[in-house]
């Protein structure tokens, strides 16, 4: 017998022998097993992926002569499993779509449709490729297709469904076929290593998974490359030379080059992988994939169980702490973009070293949400945090997000806890500052005057700019349970409920809680008989620029004065 490359030799036979597919094989056999066999399929899905294979096991399960009746294991030893096996049975028709696509081809096959099989149960018809059928083809295929005979199933295949007319799809039972996890690839060729006495490295096989990017045909041709370069032994080396791939620690190590800031050394690294006959394309879509991976670990780890190897998630885990989800979206937009340009550069290596120095400059940039952490703290009185040192995002769990932590000297609305001694201490410069080991003074909601801690709110508030604006129209009322309720009058509600934006509400609620002691959820109400507070003057309203500490520590720095 001639020599059979791997993708036909190991083909899947039944619907147990399907890879990664286990959605479709479990509903096809159900369908069997209750008699519940629609009249046309429709498989889709990426190339490589088992469209065709599914459809001939469809075909033995219906036609196989073992039985007396449709089986979900089909046994094939008879001649009708064989045949079909073989692409040479009379009544399983397989048409391919791109050749046959001519409406005069199809009328064909339409008149053909009312004879009877010639020694099956039913008569079949594959059409691969279904969506390079002319519209007229399509249509003349319509009628037969929506009431054929009972002995016929039409079972289609596409990998672009997009294509097909409306009035087709509609007419069949749809079966999405999925791109194969890398870890099932790799397990299938290890499988496909042991039937064959090869040697297969753990390695190897995860990284020819990897370049079949899910399609299981893809891989066994790789492989059947492999063995006839390498023999009976197969090493991760092996893979990378013959088609050029990086291996997963390289782009590993890369992106540990870019997150750390080290430019010359990704640099380096870079130049090297060029130097030895790496593809740049695929190395820049092997980084981008990887910054993905490393996104959705932070985001839920346990979503990268089937895609990456266990030891690499370890590497993940690591690397997680070191960079920000906003972060790791900037730079695979960076790298997004920066491959889009070299798919038509002739230099892609420049546009590589461009766009990897970019992305590391762009980590060391201070973001506007960082200059806003760092302006509220100096507002508060505390020290601003270093651009570039690890929140509790980045040293904690991978999953929390930037703005979900608490960054250093940053007071957060969303953390309940007690106030420090610094925080509760008055703004008054006649008062004397509480000792070190003293619990600070805070009020008991339930016994402190509501006005009184209001007014404390008021005395930390800048003396101008629209948060001053906004409490200067409010009125305190009783509390009521957890809410602390602030009223202004109906005849001010459209600029004052622009004033109530999200930053407002949270500083506020912050210094309540500073003050008080007591976790308060503002409520703001339009009240009859509110008065208007805009033009009453208030004791933090009445403080000059010149007092402030900022506008002091601001003149100070730039050598400047305050002139009326």
């Amino acid at each position: 017998m001639s020599y059979q490359v791997f993708a036909r030799k190991y083909r899947p036979q039944t619907f147990d022998d399907l890879v990664g597919q286990g959605h479709v094989s479990q509903t096809l056999k159900n369908a069997v097993q209750q008699n519940r066999l629609a009249h046309a399929y429709l498989f889709v899905g990426p190339r490589g992926v088992g469209k065709t294979s599914t459809a001939r096991i469809l075909a033995k399960s219906l036609n196989c002569l073992s039985v007396d009746q449709p089986t979900t294991t089909p046994c094939n030893k008879c001649s009708n499993c064989v045949e079909i096996t073989a692409g040479n049975n009379m009544d399983v028709l397989e048409i391919d779509g791109a050749s046959n696509n001519k409406v005069d081809e199809v009328r064909v096959l339409t008149d053909n449709v009312r004879y009877a099989p010639a020694n099956s149960r039913f008569k079949i018809y594959i059409i691969d490729e279904v969506h390079m059928l002319t519209p007229g083809a399509f249509n003349a295929l319509l009628k037969t297709l929506e009431e054929p005979p009972a002995h016929v199933k039409f079972i289609f295949a596409t990998t672009e469904p997009q294509k097909v007319l409306a009035t087709i799809l509609s007419r069949c039972q749809r079966f999405d076929l999925h791109r194969i996890p890398a870890n099932l690839i790799a397990q299938h060729l290890q499988f496909i290593a042991g039937k064959e006495k090869i040697t297969l490295e753990p390695a190897a096989a995860n990284a020819i998974a990897r370049g079949a990017e899910g399609g299981l045909r893809d891989a066994e041709s790789m492989l059947d490359q492999l063995v006839a370069f390498c023999g009976e032994k197969i090493s991760e080396p092996d893979v990378l030379n013959v088609f050029g791939f990086t291996s997963q620690q390289t782009v590993a190590d890369l992106t540990d080059k870019i997150l750390q800031g080290a430019t010359a050394d990704a640099v380096q690294l870079l130049h090297d992988q060029c130097e030895s006959g790496k593809d740049m394309m695929k190395l820049m879509s092997d980084l981008i994939a990887y910054l993905r991976d490393l996104l959705v670990f932070r985001v839920k780890p346990d979503a990268l169980a089937e895609d990456v190897d266990p030891e690499f998630q370890k590497t993940l885990s690591a690397q997680a702490g070191l960079v920000e989800n906003d972060r790791l979206l900037q730079l695979i937009d960076q790298f997004a973009e920066a491959e889009g340009r070299m798919k038509w550069a002739p230099n892609k290596k420049l546009h590589f070293e461009v766009a990897l120095i970019k992305a590391i400059q762009t980590l060391d940039q201070v973001t506007l949400n960082e200059v806003i952490e760092n302006l509220n703290a100096l507002r508060d009185g505390k020290p601003a945090a270093v651009a570039g040192t690890a929140s509790p995002a980045r040293t904690g769990d991978p999953g929390r997000t930037k703005s979900s932590a608490k960054p250093a000297g940053v007071t957060d609305p969303g953390y309940n806890e007690a106030p420090t001694a610094a925080s509760s201490k008055s703004t008054k410069p006649t008062k004397a500052a509480a000792p070190a080991n003293d619990q600070p003074q805070t009020a008991s909601p339930s016994s402190s005057d509501p006005t009184q801690i209001w007014e404390q709110v008021l005395a930390k508030v800048p003396a101008r700019g629209f948060l001053r604006t906004l409490v200067g129209s409010l009125t305190v009322v009783a509390p009521e349970g957890r809410h602390f309720v602030l009223a202004y009058p109906p005849d001010e509600k459209s600029s004052i409920e622009t004033l109530i934006t999200t930053s407002n509400r949270k500083q506020l609620e912050t210094l309540l809680r500073e003050i008080s002691g007591h976790d308060w959820a503002l409520k703001f109400e339009p009240r009859e008989g509110t008065p208007s507070r805009k033009s009453e003057p208030s004791s933090a309203s009445t403080r000059e620029y010149k007092d402030d500490p900022l506008i002091q520590e601001a003149l100070e720095m730039f050598k400047g004065e305050i002139r009326s």
